[in-house]
């Protein structure tokens, strides 16, 4: 049985947590082709829970392995991050002073041991 159809509900992947979450848009095949699934992920976007800290002010700082992540050319792109499961989220100033350098999106990835300092620094532990 063919589960594609012509008409698809968008959804997005969170680069913060990981999830797919529906846009609330529908996607439509110009051709009338059945090539769209029941949900067809287009992309990256951050999902409201997140979106909302990001409005507010945060950045999320998302644990990677360096080790089993792809870099290009210095950077890490959502795709080939190999997250660790932890995640804290910082005030983007504090953000600045901390790394010293501008951080402009929404997300930062980090190398394992980074958020065990921060909870050092602001004496909380897990």
């Amino acid at each position: 049985m063919n589960t594609k159809s012509h008409v698809g509900m968008e959804q997005k992947v969170c680069p913060v947590c990981g999830q797919a979450f529906d846009t609330g848009a529908i996607l439509l095949d110009k051709r009338l082709r059945n090539s769209l699934e029941r949900h067809t992920v287009t992309g990256w976007d951050l999902c409201p829970e997140h979106a909302a800290l990001w409005n507010k002010g945060y950045i999320a700082l998302v644990e990677c392995d360096p080790e089993k992540s792809t870099f290009t050319s210095g950077t890490i792109k959502p795709e080939d991050a190999y997250r660790t499961g932890r995640i804290a989220h910082i005030r983007k100033a504090a953000a600045t002073r901390i790394f010293n350098m501008p951080i402009d999106g929404p997300v930062a990835f980090v190398e394992p041991g980074v958020i065990d300092q921060l909870e050092q620094l602001t004496g909380e532990a897990p």
